[in-house]
């Protein structure tokens, strides 16, 4: 429905995660007869989850134990893993700098040279312990490193940047942008391509043949873009808007192209949301952040925050809340949706009656402002649960 802005201009209302609430139907389930798995490409993954390409949150060694518990990681090649042989003494004086001088040095950190040969040697030792390897790049700098994933056998390459479109204008000659379509049909490698926030964007971007399309425009915590750009669209109608664009897609094709939530998400219950809007899997950075095994030390930011002339980002604290194990799947031992993420999604499958993930994407959802707050004075009085 179109909203009148004023004289000339009219927009669409757009909702987030804490604008709706999912509606429970005529049946309830086991939770232990829930399939929360997502298949992707020939990859199957017991978790529906991406952890994100930031170097706060994903390192090798995270990346390896975020498989072995049955999720996907994606390494940032463009970070501090392919800058610096040995990162610890650079976390340690990340997660050591004044808030006021956090971006300024962070742009000098990243400032450091990319080596060619960390590039592989990232990649492969991953999958040297035995599961599947997800990186990212931006499209300025796919071609120029693609050699090095092919050589290194990467699983899956994530082609990301705040926005990515499928077709990039330049009037410059000397410019020459990624030709996205041509360049994944002809890489053997499946890609994800993100991010986008709406219908027409994410059909265009399954169209390049693409596995996946990444949802999500300036909705991370760490993220500033939508105060120093003014963009983006609010995720629960943004996923939305990327589902019926999957369907088209399926449509015309026969091609299923996996829509993914990227970024907005601190609970399982925005997890759950997230998928009940239409998505096939998160990807999420926050959360991880906050265990204790994460490469920031409890601090977080994105791939924008030390761009040399327009940082989009900020160096935010997570804290450090438990172990990865326990964010992802439990036990929980705090009540405000933070740990046990999975296993949240997987109770929220049950009570409404839904089975599957591809069941669940058809869940009712209904506009909810008063979800966050109805019944919840003394939580929000004494700063506990929701009240947080």
């Amino acid at each position: 429905m179109e909203v009148e802005i004023g004289i000339g201009k009219s927009g669409r209302q757009a909702y987030g995660f804490d604008d709706i609430a999912i509606v429970p139907s005529r049946r309830t389930r086991d939770p232990e007869d829930i399939d929360i798995s997502w298949d992707i490409d020939a990859f199957h993954f017991d978790l529906p989850l991406i952890g994100a390409a930031m170097d706060g949150v994903v390192s090798p060694k995270i990346a390896i134990e975020i498989g072995q518990l049955g999720g996907l990681a994606c390494l940032n090649l463009e970070g501090l893993w392919t800058r610096y042989e040995d990162t610890d003494s650079v976390f340690d004086e990340i997660a050591s700098l004044d808030p006021e001088k956090a971006t300024r040095r962070m742009q000098e950190l990243y400032n450091e040279p990319i080596k060619e040969e960390l590039i592989g040697a990232r990649i492969r030792e991953i999958k040297d312990a035995g599961v599947q390897a997800c990186a990212s790049l931006t499209p300025q700098r796919v071609e120029q490193y693609a050699k090095h994933i092919l050589e290194a056998e990467l699983d899956i390459l994530v082609v990301q940047g705040t926005v990515v479109s499928a077709e990039h204008v330049s009037k410059d000659p000397s410019r020459q942008p990624l030709n996205l379509k041509k360049f994944i049909r002809e890489f053997e490698v499946p890609v994800i391509v993100g991010g986008c926030a709406s219908y027409s964007t994410a059909l265009h971007l399954m169209r390049t043949g693409a596995v996946g399309v990444l949802v999500g425009v300036g909705p991370g915590h760490a993220c500033t873009s939508r105060g120093v750009l003014g963009i983006g669209v609010p995720q629960a109608t943004a996923i939305a808007d990327a589902a019926g664009a999957r369907i088209r897609h399926l449509d015309e094709t026969g091609v299923y192209v996996h829509v993914i939530a990227d970024g907005g998400m601190r609970t399982g219950g925005d997890v759950a949301k997230a998928i009940a809007c239409g998505a096939d899997a998160v990807m999420i950075g926050s959360p991880l952040a906050g265990a204790y095994e994460a490469p920031g030390r409890g601090y977080h930011w994105g791939m924008a925050t030390f761009h040399p002339t327009l940082p989009r980002g900020a160096r935010v604290y997570a804290g450090q809340k438990g172990t990865l194990a326990e964010i992802l799947v439990g036990p929980a031992h705090e009540n405000d949706g933070t740990l046990n993420l999975f296993g949240a999604l997987r109770t929220s499958m049950a009570t409404t009656g839904y089975e599957t993930v591809k069941e669940f994407q058809k869940a009712e959802v209904m506009i909810a402002p008063s979800l966050q707050t109805e019944g919840k004075s003394l939580q929000r009085a004494q700063h506990i649960g929701m009240g947080r």
